[in-house]
């Protein structure tokens, strides 16, 4: 079925609290999509986010970010008063988000809930806890452990018996020492979830669904490898002993050192895949499709030698492949994938991807390069595939276009018969919507045409302004919604005229 949707991080939505939440203004989100005619809003991921920001770089694969956590609904709910939530300042910039302002301001914030809610909630608090186990109690422990030896990487942490999880004996002895902290941890993923849950089932509501990123590696600073190091290629002090990273390409010339530990692939393999299984379905349960960022490393991935500073020095090592292609689709057979299989392709990605069945990605951007023919041409898609106007990592159209190369502009313009009246910007996404593509998805900044300003991220880049974008209110205007409503209707993507 054709279709077509739009990219917009939770953070991105306005919020009169610095950053986009799980509130008022993400329903108002979906009720645009609704009357916009879009079937699809993908989103990146949803755990929480530390140094750097990333929500490609988290702490937990299986958590919520505190930071999304809608505090007008903890007014409403008698966890928080007015008065409290408007005495803290979030950041005075409406189109970016001050992580510093939020980390200073928020959590003080959501200890008096938990301190308010915590016997309140008590008895749906305990139930949470029960279905969530299996990663909760490491998560928590973690985050205590994390905050008790002043926010240093686990990896340095003086005791050594819970550095390396000896015994239950010492988890259970920390557990006591640190309940407070635990409480709080528990009680601000039970309620990320439940607002995370209504929010959900109100965008079904809509008849919206919900395309969310799993990245494809974890950060060594995370619960997932302090309580799970046995699948990851660790030494017996568990530090790495290569990490992840991609050669270089079209965005950097060192590569991109990713710095994460890569998995131990045979463990893996012999368990059947397990922690995968666990993570994917707990993503199915999150939103409708999964989108599996760096599906290349699958095949295979890049190993960089632990201590270098760039990407260069890397090798290629096989990955899962097949096989894992094969537990994934056993144990979860209704789970609707994407492969993002972007980067250096090779003909076993491309196999390996054919192999999965799983629709892979077209990015226009990529696509007119004067100098010779690409396969992210319209024309050269299959249907069995998703076309975007950009990623996340991409820049935006309006940015595209005043910084590429003059042939490749020209180029654009002669193959989607670019105009001024139409706007080179609208012509773009218009040659993606009348793609052959069962879906097309448009960054919301192209919908705006907005420029570098408006850029999500930079890859291999700290700083500069990555993960910050904000959509200023006021900008999802009536003539936007009809602009949508047409386009997606005369392409077949959506029954509303």
């Amino acid at each position: 079925m054709r279709a077509s949707g739009i990219i917009l991080h939770i953070t991105s939505l306005p919020s009169p609290h610095g950053v986009g939440t799980l509130g008022r203004e993400a329903r108002e989100f979906a009720d645009f999509l609704r009357k916009a005619g879009q079937k699809y809003w993908q989103i990146l991921p949803l755990g929480p986010t530390g140094y750097g920001d990333s929500p490609y770089q988290t702490d937990s694969a299986f958590a919520g970010n505190p930071y999304l956590i809608d505090l007008e609904q903890l007014i409403t709910d008698g966890l928080l008063t007015r008065e409290e939530v408007d005495a803290v300042s979030f950041g005075s910039d409406p189109a970016q988000t001050d992580y510093g302002a939020l980390y200073a301001g928020r959590f003080d914030l959501l200890r008096r809930a938990c301190e308010r809610g915590w016997d309140k909630e008590r008895e749906n608090v305990d139930a949470f806890y029960r279905e969530n186990e299996s990663w909760l109690r490491s998560y928590a422990l973690y985050t205590a452990a994390k905050r008790h030896f002043g926010m240093r990487p686990w990896i340095e942490w003086e005791d050594e018996d819970l550095r390396l999880r000896r015994s239950e004996e010492v988890l259970r002895r920390y557990e006591e020492l640190l309940a407070e902290d635990i409480r709080f941890c528990i009680f601000t993923q039970y309620l990320f979830f439940r607002q995370w849950n209504a929010l959900r089932a109100y965008i079904r509501e809509q008849g919206i669904r919900i395309i969310g990123d799993v990245p494809i590696y974890v950060p060594l600073d995370s619960a997932d490898v302090w309580a799970e190091g046995e699948y990851f290629q660790l030494d017996d002090q568990c530090r790495p002993t290569e990490v992840a990273g991609v050669p270089p390409d079209y965005f950097t010339a060192d590569g991109q050192l990713w710095g994460n530990p890569l998995y131990d692939w045979d463990r893996m393999r012999d368990d059947g895949y397990r922690w995968w299984i666990r993570r994917l379905g707990a993503a199915g349960k999150l939103y409708d499709t999964v989108r599996i960022d760096h599906f290349r490393g699958l095949e295979s991935y890049w190993a960089v030698p632990y201590g270098e500073t760039t990407a260069r020095s890397g090798h290629w090592r096989k990955g899962p492949g097949e096989s894992f292609i094969d537990a994934i689709k056993t144990a979860l057979p209704g789970l609707d994938i994407i492969a993002e299989d972007l980067g250096f392709m090779t003909p076993e990605v491309i196999a390996l991807r054919e192999y999965s069945g799983f629709p892979g990605m077209k990015v226009l951007q990529f696509a007119f390069d004067s100098r010779e023919p690409s396969d992210y041409l319209p024309h050269r898609y299959p249907t069995n595939c998703i076309c975007y106007t950009g990623t996340h990592d991409n820049a935006t159209l309006a940015q595209w276009l005043g910084d590429a190369k003059g042939d490749d502009v020209a180029y654009a313009k002669q193959y989607l018969g670019l105009n001024d009246e139409e706007g080179y910007v609208n012509g773009i996404i218009r040659g993606g919507m009348s793609s052959v593509a069962d879906l097309f998805v448009a960054q919301m900044q192209d919908w705006l045409a907005l420029g570098g300003e408006s850029r999500m991220n930079v890859p291999g880049v700290l700083g500069h302004g990555n993960w910050c974008w904000r959509m200023k209110p006021g900008l999802l205007t009536p003539q936007l919604e009809k602009s949508l409503r047409r386009m997606a209707y005369i392409y077949g993507r959506s029954d509303k005229k």
